[in-house]
């Protein structure tokens, strides 16, 4: 059993008719199939309603994933600058004879800090997943 159809006749813009047979051709179908499916998102309200469900879904999804991204922002702020505080009051400063050879290994370190960040950065373990696995120490000078 076939619907009835009604020819209808419009005027339209020439991008758009450009576009409804760019679409047409993507998919494989003909114009009057794209303008019904388009009318048909457009004019009936269940659709929209899955439409808008749907929508409202994945923002609640975002939102959820966001609020973890700030949850562990806030843990990776916390964490730094308890250990600066930390670093700060129990760290004794150097006399004059030694900041020379400390600021060189300094540097050093850091090189070798930034090269291993860089590394675990393009994909290499990360520490959630190695702590997670007991694996990692509790003292980074040890390894």
């Amino acid at each position: 059993m076939s619907r009835a159809h009604i020819k209808q006749t419009f005027r339209l813009d020439a991008g758009l008719v450009r576009s409804l047979e760019d679409r047409a051709r993507q998919r494989g179908t003909t114009k009057t199939e794209v303008v019904e499916a388009a009318l048909t998102a457009l004019l009936l309200p269940q659709d929209q309603d899955r439409a808008e469900a749907l929508l409202i879904r994945r923002l609640d999804r975002l939102v959820r994933l966001l609020e973890r991204l700030e949850w562990h922002t806030d843990l990776t702020n916390e964490t730094l600058a308890l250990f600066v505080r930390h670093w700060l009051t129990s760290t004794t400063p150097l006399p004059d004879n030694a900041l020379a050879a400390a600021q060189a290994t300094g540097k050093r370190r850091w090189e070798g800090f930034v090269d291993a960040l860089a590394k675990r950065m393009d994909g290499g373990a990360k520490l959630a997943a190695e702590l997670s696995r007991g694996e990692a120490q509790s003292d980074p000078a040890r390894k």
